[in-house]
């Protein structure tokens, strides 16, 4: 078994032992609560029937017709109309988004079929939407770590460097001041919590709802869980109804973008504790057949003779053809005199406490998701070239 193996089948069980432990510890908390609402449940029942000479059968069958209109939007208080202009367009964000409340849910065949296309696109966009949110917030911390490295140089009496100088060695620049991932995870972190408080504020305010319940909707929502147990705007009538409403969506909209960007980092860490863990491990190192590796003393790479079109020199793979992902991220670092793909490379390193010593080994995970994880891949074979 190699490294990537070793990696996906430690994940994989590290995974079903916190589903296991989450199971337990849920089980424990809110089957107890269950049992007791089943038995008051029933207690209300019998002394209905029994005051008002019910027939409990009939009583079952009314039950289940207003289950039946709930999952239409029919409820006991007045709320909003589910399928204007403004309940739908609230139904769309909660799909592309990918939170799914399920308080809405389309009841027709039409548009049952329209929102497996609509869905299709819109999440696959709004994923990428959040990945480029992710690349300029460490592009906007990129910028304020250089500030902050040309200011220490500064008060230091150390002359900066001119602008020319500064782009034709970018790579050795950024050293004294790349975004760490932790750095990085802090602040996510710390606007999350911020976003979320401030929300919560709104919330029990607005909804009535207890201060714990608003944080637990808001993890809910940012999160894009979407239980739907609570969620927001959805009666009738609010004070100040429009500014509300807004807000509303304002708030879900940040705090998807950071939690999302949140978790990115988090899975870079994750990645990172793997390969630590894997690395303690007794496993054989060795390369697949048709893969050489070249080392400089300080970078290994792989080459892959299948796909890599161009000679080895100096310890690097030479003229390999990038794809079109990679190819358009080198658009975006020629655009932006920071460069993005070499800081998504350096989150990782500086995670790992230093540059890496083996990129054939240790990319069994990409670092992010979508759009950043085929980055980060391709950046492993490439960014040397530079």
């Amino acid at each position: 078994m190699n490294e990537d193996n070793a990696r996906f089948c430690l994940l994989a069980g590290l995974i079903l032992l916190y589903l296991l432990c989450g199971a337990a510890i849920f089980s424990a908390l809110e089957h107890p609560f269950e049992l007791r609402a089943r038995r008051l449940w029933k207690q209300q029942l019998d002394n209905f029937t029994q005051r008002y000479k019910v027939n409990l059968g009939a009583l079952h069958t009314l039950l289940r017709q207003y289950e039946e209109a709930n999952g239409a939007g029919i409820r006991v208080d007045a709320l909003r109309p589910r399928w204007d202009f403004s309940g739908a367009f609230y139904f769309v964000g909660t799909v592309v988004s990918t939170i799914g409340f399920g308080m809405t849910t389309p009841a027709t065949i039409a548009g049952k079929i329209f929102l497996i296309f609509y869905g299709l696109i819109g999440c696959a966009a709004t994923i990428l939407f959040f990945n480029l949110f992710l690349e300029r917030i460490i592009t906007m911390l990129a910028y304020i770590m250089r500030w902050c490295h040309e200011r220490r140089l500064r008060c230091a009496g150390v002359g900066v460097v001119s602008s020319r100088e500064e782009s034709s060695g970018e790579e050795d620049s950024l050293e004294g001041w790349k975004p760490s991932v932790y750095y990085v995870m802090l602040i996510l972190g710390v606007a999350s919590v911020v976003i979320a408080c401030s929300a919560s504020t709104l919330y029990s305010s607005m909804e009535n709802w207890s201060y714990v319940d608003s944080l637990y909707f808001c993890f809910v929502a940012f999160s894009t869980i979407g239980f739907g147990d609570l969620v927001s705007s959805q009666r009738q009538q609010y004070e100040s109804q429009e500014a509300y409403r807004l807000g509303n969506c304002l708030f879900i909209l940040m705090g998807v973008c950071c939690i999302y960007s949140l978790f990115n980092v988090i899975s870079i860490i994750i990645k990172q504790t793997l390969n630590w863990i894997v690395g303690k491990l007794p496993i054989p190192s060795h390369c697949p057949a048709g893969r050489h590796r070249y080392t400089d003393g300080s970078v290994e790479t792989v080459c892959d003779s299948e796909t890599d079109a161009g000679a080895v020199a100096g310890g690097v793979c030479v003229g390999r053809r990038l794809s079109g992902e990679m190819i358009s991220v080198n658009e975006f670092m020629v655009s932006n005199k920071v460069s993005l793909a070499l800081l998504q490379k350096q989150l990782s390193e500086t995670a790992h406490q230093g540059p890496r010593q083996s990129y054939g080994h240790q990319n069994g995970f990409s670092g992010g998701v979508g759009a950043l994880a085929i980055m980060n891949n391709r950046l492993q074979e490439t960014s040397v070239d530079r």
